[in-house]
């Protein structure tokens, strides 16, 4: 992941005439019996001269190659790099369809809002919550998931993914809790109802009266298929009707959206008509500034646009409150009861329901990950708002990719680029204010912790990253989909290069499905739609396993390295040219890109990967082509001789990359023209010493990854200076968990230019503390003369890990993207509920074997 940065074909080929429908078919063929039937009342014309038919004939066929022509012009075909990948689509198995794909069709699928909720369809019936915060003695509007709210907490502290979810969000005083069920009753329409309760409290320490004695609220609904929206009444009041609006859609039927509550509460409204939904905050900011204008009020102008596809609804009440809110569909059905329903989903019914939904969450966890045994209840609670909000923040997208037509990556000019076919995503995210989208290598570890809780979410989400696969085998590592993806994310970083690979981490949570299917731990159902899964999906693996294989191989058999390295005019800024492809952005690599490199962790992505497939193979039974014998390629890249030869040095006694290297290296400010003869003064690198090929002495993450893929025998002295470097206090243990890079490195903690402060540079990530705990728990349960040492560090290193996560949360309502070597403090963005969740599997002490 990477700071700011990270930031079917067939349906777009339309031929030059329709293609007949059914009815049309039907004509056509009646028209074609009609003619055999009345064949003798034809005439013949035997005088007719052969000539001329000849003649005729010959016309025909010039016309019909001509109209050929013009109609292949008129159908360009599409590039290769944007031909979805030739075999049917995983998400079309019966297992995704029917009542799995029903109970799937609502959810908060709007990470990037604080609570948004949305339907897995394109054009989407959306639902969203604002509301009025007080910052620095003044009133501001929240609605999207941004740092510079600095709310104090917030987030799902449990959700189970499907049906239910509890968050809390801590905004300067105020306490907003948001609560969201789902409901797939009799009458109900397709996908069902739901229902939000959003309980608002004040910390009457922080809050000072001054900001006010009530709440304000802003429900809204948006259409994005441009269906028009009806005000249940002219002058809303809920003690006469509980109606909100209502509306119809070809999905769900007719629907209506009810509020209820016990409190007394004033209600506003506005409509508005637009094509735009990523700025409807904008919108009623707008509103309220104009009223308070020429009203003196801060309220909206109970009046509508015309035809409006946008319901916001101002919902006013004194300190505390709670209202109740409930979508009902299909309300055009005899059977709908939709008075039931909405009491069902309201009052006493809705708490019911929600606690049962809550006492059902806290004995899944236990029943899922086993905690009770093996920590205290602080780290229970957190271990629970770790699943909670990564299921929580699965999202839906759909749009289509921008894909680079440039074979070179450089940030600094806009490179042209071509538009992926029109793709869905369903997928969990890394962190909703900062990366609210999908990522290809964050992906694979939120799988290790979602398969356990729901396979059938798991195989759902894998599916649809495995769908978005193109003709060569290629995944695009950053998923930036739809409007709302797009607005936060500067315009040099949306375009994905064909040419760039990311770690397979996919391929780490179907290892561990595999083997749990080996272990027979799923039942019958389970075990029957894993295997049609893994059957489905194989050519799609194979495919992104050979086109990893052959793109990103090096000048060396059995070497490997990642492309997209910026060797351009750029590099002259960076003091190490960053290698975002890896998803280990600026850790040190070679100094001077270029083909020559080998990379350590690509190559043993791969081993992973083959490894996975050869797993794969064996469950399917499928025969093993001589071009893709995975078992050769596990025993290639696993070879500790080859491995050695090219990546290992004998005095260190620890693995490095290979490439063309100097250490002389330093940033000095230098003036340079820029345009217009401009002349600025930046940070600029200066070489001081020619590069050379050689083995890159930096030792961190990278170093360790045939130690994490458990490659090296449990007898070999190279075990024992692995386990040595890690345990070293002066390179990368600490109180809290690993370093991403020793400190004696000539790059720890350095900034790579002028504004990329140090992210892979020493600050410690969980997601390779994880892999590392694993090693070691793996080594300390194999037979060996480093087995107590393995044995000894691993309960360390958990214990370290699981106090500074714990503390942390406690003391910031979050979970980070990363967290301080110096000190433990969570940095970087927040909540980061993405690969930190795996916090609940090293408290479960659950770790997959390839």
């Amino acid at each position: 992941m990477i700071g700011t940065e990270r930031t079917t074909a067939r349906s777009r080929l339309r031929s030059s005439s329709p293609e007949p429908d059914a009815d049309s078919l039907h004509e056509s063929s009646d028209r074609g019996t009609g003619r055999s039937k009345h064949r003798n009342s034809i005439p013949s014309f035997k005088n007719v001269k052969i000539k001329v038919l000849l003649a005729i004939t010959f016309l025909f066929i010039t016309l019909f190659l001509i109209r050929h022509i013009v109609n292949s012009v008129a159908e360009p075909r599409l590039p290769r790099v944007a031909t979805p990948f030739p075999a049917p689509k995983i998400m079309d198995l019966p297992q995704f369809q029917g009542e799995h794909k029903e109970s799937l069709y609502w959810g908060t699928y709007r990470p990037h809002l604080y609570l948004g909720i949305r339907a897995r369809t394109p054009q989407s019936l959306m639902a969203g919550l604002m509301w009025i915060g007080v910052k620095d003695g003044s009133n501001h509007l929240r609605h999207v998931c941004r740092h510079e709210d600095e709310l104090s907490a917030y987030g799902w502290i449990k959700h189970n993914g499907r049906d239910y979810g509890h968050q809390v969000l801590v905004d300067h005083g105020l306490i907003l809790t948001t609560e969201f069920l789902k409901s797939n009753g009799d009458g109900s329409g397709y996908g069902g109802d739901w229902a939000v309760r959003i309980d608002v409290q004040i910390d009457k320490s922080k809050w000072n009266e001054e900001f006010g004695k009530g709440g304000q609220l802003f429900f809204y609904l948006a259409d994005e298929g441009g269906n028009v929206l009806d005000v249940g009444r002219e002058k809303l009041n809920i003690r006469e009707s509980s109606l909100l609006a209502s509306g119809s859609r070809t999905d769900i039927g007719d629907w209506q959206l009810h509020l209820k509550s016990t409190d007394d509460l004033k209600l506003h409204y506005s409509g508005f008509h637009t094509p735009h939904f990523h700025n409807l905050s904008d919108l009623v900011e707008e509103k309220l500034a104009s009223q308070t204008r020429n009203h003196a009020q801060m309220q909206l102008s109970d009046s509508s646009d015309d035809s409006p596809n946008v319901l916001v609804f101002q919902i006013v009440g004194g300190f505390p409150f709670t209202t109740d809110i409930a979508l009902i569909s299909g309300t055009d059905s005899d059977n709908s009861s939709v008075e039931d329903r909405v009491n069902s989903l309201t009052g006493a019914s809705l708490s019911n329901e929600l606690k049962y939904k809550e006492q059902a969450f806290d004995e899944k966890i236990e029943k899922t990950f086993n905690l009770a045994e093996k920590v205290d209840s602080e780290s229970i609670s957190v271990g629970k708002a770790a699943v909670g909000n990564l299921l929580g923040g699965i999202g839906y997208f759909y749009g289509q990719s921008k894909i680079a037509q440039s074979r070179t990556l450089n940030h600094r000019e806009h490179d042209a680029y071509i538009s992926y076919w029109p793709a869905e995503l369903y997928t969990a995210v890394p962190c909703r204010p900062i990366f609210p989208r999908g990522f290809l290598w964050d992906e694979g570890f939120h799988q290790l912790v979602i398969w356990r809780w729901d396979i059938h979410i798991s195989l759902d989400i894998i599916g649809h990253w495995l769908d978005l696969m193109n003709i060569d085998g290629w995944i695009p590592r950053e998923q930036i989909l739809g409007a709302e993806a797009l607005s936060k994310i500067p315009e040099e970083y949306v375009p994905q290069h064909p040419t760039n690979a990311n770690p397979p981490t996919l391929f780490l949570a179907l290892s561990g499905i595999v083997n749990s299917l080996k272990n027979n731990e799923f039942n019958a159902m389970e075990r029957s739609e894993i295997s049609l899964f893994l059957e489905c999906a194989f050519s799609r693996l194979e495919a992104w396993f050979q086109w990893l294989n052959k793109t990103q191989s090096g000048e060396q058999m059995s070497s490997y390295y990642w492309r997209g390295r910026d060797n351009g005019t750029t590099v002259e800024l960076n003091l190490n040219p960053q290698t975002l492809s890896s998803g280990l952005d600026d850790y040190p690599r070679a100094s001077h890109p270029s083909s020559d490199e080998r990379h350590l962790d690509l190559r043993c992505w791969v081993l992973l990967a083959a490894q996975c497939m050869h797993s794969i193979e064996g469950l399917l039974n499928k025969g093993t082509e001589p071009e893709k014998n995975y078992g050769s390629t596990v025993k290639l890249l696993s070879d500790q001789e080859s491995l050695n030869k090219m990546h290992f040095d004998d005095a260190y006694g620890a693995y490095f990359d290979f490439g063309n290297h100097t250490e002389k290296v330093r940033l000095e400010w230098k003036e340079l023209k820029a345009e217009n003869n401009h002349v600025t003064r930046q940070l600029v690198r200066e070489v001081l010493e020619s590069p050379v090929l050689r083995l890159v002495p930096h030792i961190g993450y990278v170093n360790f990854f045939p130690f994490m893929g458990k490659i090296i025998p449990s007898g070999s002295w190279i075990l024992e200076k692995q386990l040595e470097l890690i345990s070293n206090r002066s390179l990368l243990w600490s109180d809290y968990g690993l370093r991403s890079l020793a400190t004696t490195s000539s790059l720890y903690m350095k900034y790579n230019n002028e504004h990329d402060a140090p992210y892979w540079r020493g600050s410690i990530w969980i997601n390779m503390n994880y892999r590392v705990l694993s090693a070691l728990h793996h080594y300390s349960e194999e037979n060996g003369p480093y087995q107590d040492r393995a044995k000894a560090m691993y309960k360390e290193l958990r214990s370290n890990l699981i106090r500074n996560i714990v503390r942390n949360y406690r003391q910031t309502g979050f979970l980070w993207e990363q967290y301080d070597q110096i000190n433990g403090n969570g940095k970087g963005a927040h909540p980061f509920t993405g690969w930190t969740s795996l916090a609940v599997l090293i408290m479960a002490e659950a770790y997959d074997t390839i």
